[in-house]
């Protein structure tokens, strides 16, 4: 093999480390951002499923008060 073409070869070979790294660089950023995407929706589901129960709740009560109301009719 020719110096010439061994070096054209090698040249292949750190573009193509180059390219692997450059897209190892992207994945690593997007995979932080889909992370924190979905740490942000579950403290959004948390806070959702806690104004849920509360709302629950206050419509029990209200339901209690009115069969109270409704039994001393």
């Amino acid at each position: 093999m020719e110096r010439a073409e061994l070096l054209a070869r090698m040249q292949l070979l750190v573009d193509r480390v180059d390219e692997l790294a450059d897209r190892m660089r992207r994945l690593q950023e997007e995979n932080r951002s889909l992370r924190q995407q979905q740490e942000q929706l579950a403290a959004e589901r948390a806070a959702l499923l806690t104004k849920n129960e509360q709302a629950r709740t206050r419509v029990e009560a209200m339901i209690a008060r009115l069969k109270s109301l409704e039994q001393h009719t």
